[in-house]
């Protein structure tokens, strides 16, 4: 081998160290807080420029690197790495051309089969772990871009991969693998049958053209931009992948963009198969790092940031919620969705008032009545010869098994982040607790959207209570929530059924966009948020959601299978109202269920 064979191979092991050492400073950026997006940034990009250089010296070095014995894989792990950058990247900032990169890197070390091929690397454990992890990885990204197709490939794969693994490396214990398997195939059966149309927000069939003069002549005193969000949920046995639960994966969708760019829509490169040949010193290492004006779609604005927290501890949540509301520009509004397992503590969830009105501050449980009896101030029980419910006696349980109040999320954890405007989301079994927050805020009033006590379906049977949220599926997929609540199961000979189901639902949501940009009545809290296309949406959503259960459900038991929201919507879309109870109606009509609903009991 010559000298500059050798200087080639120790330059590119020297750019292999220094580009992985700023990788681990990457990743040990913290997420939020003390200039965190300054530091992201920074880090981004020094590490992104590591990579770019080293990509480049191999591609322009390939002859001499293999000569000197470089590996098709080593090729596949910095590409792996690259995926890895990007796909962090956008989880950080929520961009969607930094998905779009990852897959891209993702698919290029699939299609040339970089981790297979050869009999020593079938043969290294080592080898064939990076390839399971990169099957992971590339299976997320494709999950949340939503290619189905090449979801379903990489699962046929992923699966045939663990177990060649297990048979070929007897003496390794695969187990963790095997529950990533079980974890893949029952988050995508969850869905299967009931994907109409995207989640995310698409142009196409999220805005209604004769709605849109209303919506752009509405003026409120205020107007608030929704630029951030935070996102978790704690349950035990949900549906996950990876990091992801379910419910996060359609809430991160709901408050994206649909991308529309021509890139968004290319198609799949099939890997080669068996016996074709691969050049290894030709175009098969190169990939194109400078995507990113491509990959950029300047039709749609940018998306809102989203923090996405997985089984958080409530100092956690609390943490991330004080960092985002110090950070959050003027005349802006944070979205949170929390989504958790309540547990009453000594006041039932029925003693809170149905006013929600304002409550004197309590930090204390009440744990008798002596307490009465002391000059406690705002720690009073009695108002009016009313009992008050505190704002510390229910919660959310954000742990594991076991009982700690440390793991206890209570309504007035929340209090002091009103001093900033909060568009909340509780979506929990004891989330009419939080109702006591309408009235206590700190300088903001919050908008609230509080979930039914009890998931409502016609046959409880055939729905697996660990497979979602039927409040947070009415959000992101209505059309799908209803044919799940009513028992109809979609296929591929009904489609022609199911666009006009939406066509009904596309035209309830114009009327009730054009009632509520003319209202005169609608609380400024909604009025200064209505002009964001993601949260119109979510509060037409809510209004077809609390329509459709208030008819489905038993009109004695509607207290704790209604959802609520604070302040009030206007009464002209209240389900009781004209134009929302005949949009129910008509949709009932077209799937023949309208004897399953109380029309004539309203």
């Amino acid at each position: 081998m010559s000298e500059n064979t050798d200087i080639a191979f120790q330059t590119f092991r020297a750019l292999v160290e220094s580009a992985d050492r700023k990788f681990s400073r990457v990743r040990d950026v913290p997420a939020y807080g003390g200039g965190a997006r300054q530091q992201q940034q920074h880090a981004f990009q020094k590490v992104f420029k590591a990579y770019t250089r080293l990509w480049k010296y191999q591609q322009e070095n390939r002859a001499k690197l293999v000569e000197r014995g470089l590996k098709r894989w080593e090729i596949g792990e910095i590409a792996s790495r690259i995926g890895q950058l990007y796909f962090g990247q956008y989880m950080r900032t929520s961009e969607c051309r930094f998905l779009v990169e990852a897959y891209v890197f993702y698919e290029a070390i699939l299609s040339r089969r970089y981790f297979q091929g050869s009999e020593p690397n079938a043969r290294d454990l080592g080898v064939r772990s990076k390839e399971l992890r990169f099957y992971a990885r590339f299976l997320l990204v494709s999950l949340i871009l939503n290619r189905t197709e090449m979801v379903k490939h990489l699962m046929e794969r992923f699966v045939a991969l663990v177990e060649d693994c297990k048979s070929t490396f007897r003496e390794t214990n695969f187990k963790e693998w095997k529950q990533v398997v079980q974890e893949i195939n029952r988050f995508t059966n969850v869905d299967k049958g009931f994907s109409f149309r995207p989640m995310r927000y698409c142009a196409t069939f999220d805005t209604h053209r004769a709605s849109l003069p209303y919506v752009a002549r509405f003026h409120a005193k205020r107007v608030l931009k929704f630029q951030d969000a935070l996102l978790t949920s704690y349950h035990r046995n949900e549906v996950k992948f990876a990091e992801l639960t379910l419910d996060i994966y359609r809430m991160i969708q709901c408050l994206e963009w649909e991308p529309s760019g021509t890139f968004y829509q290319k198609h799949t490169v099939k890997p080669k198969e068996n016996g074709d040949t691969i050049d290894h010193s030709g175009a098969s290492g190169i990939i194109d790092m400078n995507l990113t004006a491509d990959m950029t779609d300047p039709t749609i604005p940018p998306n809102p940031r989203k923090a996405t927290l997985y089984r958080p501890s409530v100092t956690h949540v609390i943490a991330v919620m004080a960092t985002i509301c110090e950070e959050l520009p003027p005349d802006s509004v944070v979205l949170v969705y929390l989504s958790a397992s309540g547990k009453a503590g000594l006041n039932n969830v029925s003693q809170v008032e149905n006013s929600g009105g304002s409550s004197k501050y309590s930090r204390h449980k009440v744990l008798s009545q002596t307490s009465q009896g002391q000059n406690s101030g705002p720690s009073e029980t009695q108002n009016n010869g009313k009992r008050e419910l505190s704002y510390y006696d229910n919660y959310l349980w954000f742990g594991p098994k076991g009982n700690s109040g440390s793991n206890n999320l209570y309504p007035g954890d929340l209090i002091p982040f009103t001093r900033k405007p909060l568009f909340l989301i509780i979506d929990s079994d004891n989330s009419h607790a939080f109702k006591v927050l309408h009235g206590a805020e700190r300088g903001e009033t919050a908008a609230l959207f509080l979930s039914p006590l009890r998931p409502l379906f016609k046959n409880p049977s055939d729905v697996n209570s660990n497979n979602g949220s039927q409040f947070t599926f009415f959000f992101t997929a209505p059309l799908s929530a209803f044919c799940q609540m009513i028992g109809l199961f979609p296929s591929e000979a009904d489609t022609d059924v199911y666009n006009e189901a939406e066509n009904i639902i596309a035209n309830a949501f114009t009327e009730w966009e054009i009632i509520l940009c003319s209202s005169t009545t609608m609380d400024l809290v909604w009025a200064q948020v209505i002009s964001d296309p993601f949260l119109r949406r979510l509060i037409l959503r809510f209004i077809f959601c609390r329509s459709v259960i208030s008819f489905f459900c038993p009109p004695e038991e509607s207290e704790q299978y209604l959802p609520l929201c604070l302040p009030h919507l206007p009464t002209s879309v209240a389900p009781t109202s004209e134009a929302v109870r005949s949009a129910v109606v008509q949709l009932a009509m077209h799937f023949d269920v309208a004897d399953s609903f109380h029309f004539t009991e309203t």
